[in-house]
């Protein structure tokens, strides 16, 4: 699914953001990055959809050398990956229900097949009665049901997630993580950086650290390991 091979990111002044990374992520795993803050998660977790490219090393997604990949090639392989962040990110000139199919509509998939998909997802992120309402009229754990719902209407082979928790409450940020569970039931690979310790703690999942740009640990069933 996912194999980084010596992977090193080197930033013009000199500043190193990731050193001789080696991660071999299966499919269907679940898979949490943590680490301090500035210690090269989101640059990690940008080389996975090659918004960053790395100074050396390989990086394969489902069998393609990402790094090779033409600039008319990057969308496509993009498109099998469904990306979400902290801030949502959502189009606040369209309603839910566009936000969700404009994924869908630009990769020009048939009208009646995007309806019965948009509504399928709406209703496994429990949101299908706000359909009609605009990002602004909801609320912050809603706004990100929703990033969750575009970014999974496409069936990506593997979903990336940026502190997606980031901005809610812990009620909410477990709400969220059911959302997440569940995707995962279904087979989808989630590789998810966060600063969530309770959430990391109680999953009981595959945990990677990384810190000055160095894979520290790699557990499979692992903790948060750094204090509040």
């Amino acid at each position: 699914m996912l194999k980084m091979t010596d992977v090193s990111k080197v930033y013009p002044g000199g500043s190193v953001a990731l050193q001789n990374v080696d991660i071999h992520i299966e499919p269907g795993e679940f898979v949490f990055v943590v680490g301090p803050s500035g210690a090269g998660k989101s640059t990690f977790i940008k080389m996975l959809f090659r918004e960053i490219l790395p100074t050396t090393g390989s990086i394969f997604v489902n069998g393609v050398d990402i790094l090779s990949l033409t600039p008319n090639e990057i969308p496509y392989m993009r498109r099998q990956l469904g990306i979400i962040f902290q801030d949502y990110r959502l189009l606040p000139d369209r309603t839910v229900y566009e936000n969700v199919a404009f994924a869908m509509e630009v990769i020009e998939t048939p009208r009646r097949k995007i309806k019965r998909r948009v509504l399928n997802v709406l209703d496994l992120v429990g949101l299908r009665h706000r359909a009609d309402a605009y990002p602004n009229e909801l609320s912050g754990g809603e706004q990100q049901r929703i990033a969750i719902a575009r970014a999974i209407v496409n069936d990506p082979i593997m979903v990336i997630a940026d502190e997606p928790t980031g901005n809610l409450d812990p009620e909410t940020s477990w709400d969220i993580m059911e959302i997440f569970k569940e995707i995962n039931a279904e087979g989808t690979t989630i590789v998810m950086a966060t600063h969530d310790k309770e959430i990391v703690d109680a999953m009981g999942k595959r945990v990677i650290a990384i810190e000055n740009g160095h894979i520290v640990r790699d557990e499979a069933s692992g903790v948060y390991g750094y204090e509040l």
